[in-house]
């Protein structure tokens, strides 16, 4: 948990310092920086060496809104642009199964009271850049970036119920660092100054695991570089890494306000 605290803290500082920058000092490249609330409600399973745990069903995971921080920079000349952008994910509930099941190396008994928590924090990196003369052609109303994302998940699940065995509370916990490569697609549809409506997408497919991340965002600038906007978000994930195989489902509503020079 301090981990992940440090990880938004670190971001949202190095944000309120791109937004401290004087705007003159943008002249030759953009940025970008916003803070915001994802409302993440979860669907699907996940299990260890074992049974598929129903997020709903038998874990009783509800919706939850947590923050995100990000950021993007518009480099000059060849370089790549950047886009970092930080997400925690956890959920935490108490439920039951009506048969036992196996997780890790226990088996629990049915219809005994779960405690569970899954975390999927991540962080991305995308390095990208925009088709040329775009921009210029539709006179800056459309922008198209490609390029390539790097994701980070700090995945862990923990169950802890009675073990059919012994009858005694166990605790079983499975963590995993995960790397993921994505294909990252931005495309931005700027009709005029003060309106903006943004989609991103980040994807990997390979055999039967997929990793599909999309943003739907309308943004409005009413004075100067602020910015607030709104929109959804859908992530839907089908991995199966050391013994984890996860089919989930993240989606929800998502506020978030920022500056963009």
């Amino acid at each position: 948990m301090i981990k992940n605290r440090m990880y938004l803290i670190c971001l949202f500082v190095l944000s309120i310092g791109v937004m401290a920058i004087p705007q003159s000092a943008f002249a030759f490249l953009g940025a970008e920086a916003g803070v915001g609330a994802w409302q993440q409600s979860p669907s699907g399973t996940f299990g260890y060496k074992g049974t598929d745990l129903d997020l709903k069903d038998d874990l009783k995971y509800d919706t939850k809104s947590n923050p995100f921080v990000r950021i993007k920079v518009d480099l000059p000349l060849i370089l790549p642009n950047i886009y970092v952008m930080y997400t925690p994910m956890s959920f935490d509930g108490t439920g039951s199964k009506t048969t036992p099941f196996t997780y890790g190396n226990t088996t629990f008994n049915a219809n005994a009271a779960i405690e569970s928590k899954l975390k999927l924090d991540h962080i991305d990196l995308a390095f990208y850049y925009p088709i040329p003369l775009l921009n210029t052609a539709t006179a800056g109303i459309l922008n198209v970036d490609l390029g390539l994302n790097v994701r980070k998940i700090d995945f862990e699940g923990t169950i802890t119920g009675t073990n059919s065995a012994t009858g005694l509370t166990f605790t079983e916990s499975k963590s995993l660092p995960l790397y993921i490569p994505m294909i990252y697609v931005g495309i931005q549809v700027k009709p005029m100054s003060l309106f903006a409506i943004e989609l991103e997408g980040r994807m990997i497919s390979a055999g039967a695991s997929h990793y599909n991340d999309y943003i739907a965002r309308l943004k409005i600038k009413p004075i100067g570089p602020l910015f607030i906007a709104g929109g959804y978000r859908t992530e839907d994930i089908k991995i199966d890494a050391s013994d984890v195989k996860a089919a989930i489902k993240f989606s929800g509503p998502f506020a978030e306000v920022g500056l963009a020079f």
